[in-house]
């Protein structure tokens, strides 16, 4: 079988390269540099004279032919879901427009919510291509911000994946890690071939494989670190290499060679499968109680988990690094995770102008205390309304708000913090 190039040594080394008929999905981190993955993965293609769909939810067509000027040509297509999407039709992203439909082919979608008319893009540029094609959803998460339906997403997934791994094209699609539910992300990994995580830990930036189809070898699978040179060129370091103190990852293996599934785990130490299938990517990490538990319902001994390195306590969240991260939107509002693990949840909510959202941010299980950090908000529980000025307290404890709303001019910032 003829293998494809990812356009980066290391990661071709890695994975066994790309397989004819993959599907990559990337789950990413904000600040993981994960653009320059797609950039080389397009120069790569580009190299081999291959046709290439970009379809585009997050940039305009003139960043797009910045960015990937020495691949434009007449083997370049773009499917524009941003000029009438997230840029509004805004006049700086139709500025000479047309002129740069003469040189490049592009589709600009009137209405890219409809699904419909996305696929109905890709049959047509797939009518005037012959060669193998390289394809890249430049963001899933833009999908779904348009449309305001994570099913819809899933369903548009279902399709087209499986069409594309049977016509031996090639496809990159990039999800945000943190803008999507659980059921989301583990029903497209079901579905796909290739699962490629990056994330940060502190200021290191780390690759580690979800799934790979059709690969024997399972290097992937453990945490790498990489680094990004000022010339985008990306150095992916060895195992031994990469000194990172892995809880979750060792924790999983040894749970699957004791053959223990997550929920019977989760029953022994009275935790949630959703707290352990965190702790295993390491999205989170257990107390220093929980941990002896699963390590004492593993039969393994501390020690050998910890494995001389020591954890850091984290006492101090910036805010900046809060902001860093890529929020995950609920109707108009911005949701950021400030922490997440077995005592709290504490999220800040952005709330823009003159807007409202129905319903609440979170699928309330335990009493929340809000706090108005910002700005003049108004809620609607028990069909009776209450405003909260800056410094105001809100505690929901049973009922769920039936709406929030910023009737203010500025911004609106809240905390919210349940157990």
């Amino acid at each position: 079988m003829e293998k494809l190039s990812s356009g980066i040594s290391g990661l071709d080394n890695l994975i066994d390269y790309i397989y004819p008929g993959d599907n990559v999905v990337w789950e990413v981190d904000a600040g993981t540099s994960y653009e320059i993955f797609i950039k080389k993965f397009i120069e790569a293609a580009c190299a081999e004279s291959n046709d290439i769909v970009y379809i585009s939810f997050n940039k305009s067509v003139p960043t797009l032919l910045k960015e990937f000027g020495n691949c434009i040509n007449e083997k370049f297509h773009i499917i524009d879901s941003f000029t009438s999407g997230k840029g509004k039709n805004d006049a700086t992203f139709l500025r000479n427009y047309e002129e740069l439909s003469k040189k490049i082919h592009i589709v600009k979608l009137s209405n890219p919510s409809n699904l419909d008319e996305l696929t109905n893009a890709i049959t047509m540029v797939e009518s005037k291509i012959s060669s193998p094609t390289a394809y890249i959803f430049d963001s899933l998460t833009g999908m779904q911000n348009l449309i305001k339906d994570e099913s819809l997403t899933y369903s548009f997934f279902t399709y087209m994946c499986p069409r594309l791994f049977d016509l031996d094209s090639v496809a990159y699609w990039i999800v945000e890690r943190d803008a999507h539910s659980q059921k989301f992300k583990a029903n497209i990994r079901h579905i796909t071939q290739v699962v490629l995580e990056l994330y940060r830990r502190k200021d290191s930036l780390f690759l580690k494989a979800l799934k790979l189809s059709r690969r024997k070898n399972r290097e992937a699978f453990k945490p790498h670190m990489y680094e990004v040179t000022d010339n985008d060129e990306i150095h992916i370091k060895a195992t031994e290499q990469t000194l990172v103190l892995d809880i979750g990852n060792k924790l999983r293996e040894i749970r699957i060679s004791r053959n223990i599934s997550q929920k019977e785990l989760a029953e022994k130490v009275n935790l949630t499968p959703g707290f352990i299938s965190q702790m295993e990517n390491n999205q989170i990490a257990p107390s220093i109680v929980s941990f002896m538990q699963i390590c004492d319902a593993l039969g393994v001994k501390a020690s050998e988990i910890l494995n001389e390195t020591k954890t850091e306590e984290k006492f101090l969240i910036k805010k900046k690094d809060i902001l860093a991260k890529l929020p995950q939107k609920i109707s108009s509002a911005d949701i950021y995770r400030v922490l997440s693990d077995e005592n709290f949840q504490a999220y800040l909510i952005m709330i823009p102008p003159n807007s409202s959202i129905k319903g609440h941010f979170l699928t309330k299980k335990e009493p929340e205390i809000v706090f108005l950090i910002k700005g003049e908000v108004s809620v609607r529980i028990n069909n009776s309304i209450h405003s909260l000025q800056e410094g105001d307290f809100f505690y929901i404890k049973k009922s769920m708000p039936e709406q929030w709303q910023n009737k203010g001019g500025d911004k609106a910032e809240l905390l919210v913090i349940s157990r």
